[in-house]
């Protein structure tokens, strides 16, 4: 890999097919910042061996892709395969993924003393006293569980759910039922003859303070909630 460009792998079929890709671009193109794979690529070729220049065949990209068009061929490549990141580029993924494993921590567990939840900057701080090598490819999650794991000696943590019952009049019912719907998992519900809203909903004890909070301002308090046992 140079400055100018990288190789995007990714083996189909028991075949391994590469794109030569401009690794700025490339990096950009796989957060979702860029929607055009013509700013990534160096060649719209799709290649066997780029470094050998061997080229696949239409037959090989036909079975493999169902199509021979190389375009939406790289975008898969581009999408689904493996990319050589720059030492900068992985740097900056590393950090970004990091934040985001402090925030799914946050959210997702609890203080045992006081069953509240963390802020992030003390999982932070938490995490700088544990050897924990983030890694850009792998589900947050997944190491987010690991991470848990190695900080309970530095931290007290607790992993659980809480169950809510909400009751919601019919002026705002249909309006909170899909900010409800995206912040937990609804258990049970009943639609009232009158167009209020009942459900029991499960969510990660961390949040339950939030979802309080937003769903407040979304009914304009105008709810009734329970903490159940």
């Amino acid at each position: 890999m140079s400055d100018r460009h990288s190789v995007s792998r990714l083996t189909k079929d028991g075949i391994r097919f590469e794109i030569l890709v401009k690794p700025e671009s490339a990096f950009s193109f796989r957060q979702g910042k860029t929607k055009s794979i013509l700013e990534v690529l160096i060649t719209n070729t799709i290649f066997l061996d780029a470094n050998k220049g061997l080229r696949a065949s239409e037959k090989a990209l036909q079975k493999s892709f169902g199509t021979v068009n190389p375009l939406k061929i790289a975008e898969v490549i581009l999408s689904k395969g493996t990319f050589q990141m720059t030492t900068q580029q992985r740097k900056q993924l590393i950090q970004e993924k990091r934040k985001k494993i402090i925030s799914f921590i946050s959210r997702q567990s609890v203080d045992p003393r006081t069953n509240l939840p963390h802020p992030p900057t003390r999982i932070e701080q938490a995490m700088s006293q544990i050897r924990y090598s983030i890694d850009p490819s792998k589900v947050i999650e997944e190491q987010a569980k690991e991470v848990i794991k190695l900080l309970r000696p530095f931290l007290p943590l607790k992993v659980e759910n809480a169950l809510v019952s909400v009751q919601i009049p019919s002026g705002y019912s249909r309006k909170a039922y899909g900010f409800v719907k995206g912040f937990g998992s609804i258990k049970r519900e009943e639609w009232k003859d009158d167009g209020s809203w009942f459900a029991i909903v499960e969510l990660p004890a961390g949040l339950y303070g939030s979802f309080l909070e937003k769903l407040g301002e979304k009914t304009r308090g105008n709810l009734k909630t329970k903490l159940l046992d």
